[in-house]
């Protein structure tokens, strides 16, 4: 296990995180899910943020309410109050980020930006409630995560987005390549496209840059522990028991 270099990070062990509140049940990203995982012991939540027409920032991962809710249309073209009204496999409402700040008071958030109208609203949030210990901010968008450390400071904890991953991995072969400073993780897939990404290799270079290696999204036992022989320092995943039930064979679940 690497150093850590913030207080997000500040956990004996791998990391195991719900990702959306554990996802496989059907009701990913609401309330209902991640009171369940807090039911089985987790502390550490994956979600993601979208903004309102009104700037309401709201936890949901797709741009659309269609796929998953019964309500339609794009969450940045509506207001808080019409998508308020539509119902995670038509029976559980999209929460607002502030209200799970607030209802989980003990949980740290590792929270995907979606869409650049998310970016401002996150960072005020973050500073209005001071809880720069509880949250790292994220994205595939490399931009939108570096614009949101340079309004944030360094007090806020990130991760790397698609072009840091991809320095990280160049670095990893003694490819020269520029990387922000400053993240504090590298959350990655455990491959892309066919093309392994976290290898012995990956994870050497994190760690001697002082960065914890996460992946996603992981739900076989197998994977699980392959993955954890290699030294990553975290994995999200929809399968909260079976995540838990290796943590706890390998006496990592704390």
């Amino acid at each position: 296990m690497t150093h850590v270099r913030h207080p997000y990070l500040d956990h004996p062990g791998p990391i195991p995180f719900a990702h959306r509140g554990g996802a496989a049940d059907g009701l990913e990203n609401t309330a209902a899910a991640f009171r369940r995982a807090e039911s089985l012991g987790y502390r550490y939540f994956e979600t993601d943020v979208h903004a309102t027409a009104d700037g309401r920032l709201v936890a949901f991962h797709d741009t659309t309410l269609d796929r998953v809710t019964d309500g339609h249309g794009r969450i940045a073209d509506l207001p808080w109050e019409e998508v308020r009204q539509a119902r995670v496999a038509g029976k559980e409402p999209l929460p607002l980020f502030a209200d799970l700040l607030d209802e989980f008071p003990e949980a740290r958030w590792n929270v995907d930006i979606k869409a650049a109208p998310a970016l401002v609203p996150l960072v005020d949030l973050i500073r209005r409630t001071g809880c720069w210990d509880r949250v790292c901010v994220g994205s595939f968008s490399e931009r939108r995560v570096a614009a949101a450390a340079r309004l944030a400071g360094p007090r806020l904890a990130t991760s790397y987005g698609v072009r840091g991953v991809l320095g990280l991995r160049l670095r990893s072969y003694g490819l020269p390549f520029p990387v922000r400073a400053g993240a504090v993780s590298a959350q990655v897939p455990e491959a892309q496209s066919g093309v392994p990404v976290v290898d012995e290799r990956f994870v050497r270079a994190a760690h001697a840059r002082g960065l914890q290696v996460h992946v996603w999204t992981i739900n076989e036992a197998d994977r699980i522990d392959a993955l954890l022989d290699l030294g990553v320092d975290g994995i999200m995943t929809d399968q909260l028991e079976t995540l838990r039930t290796v943590f706890t064979a390998r006496g990592v679940w704390h």
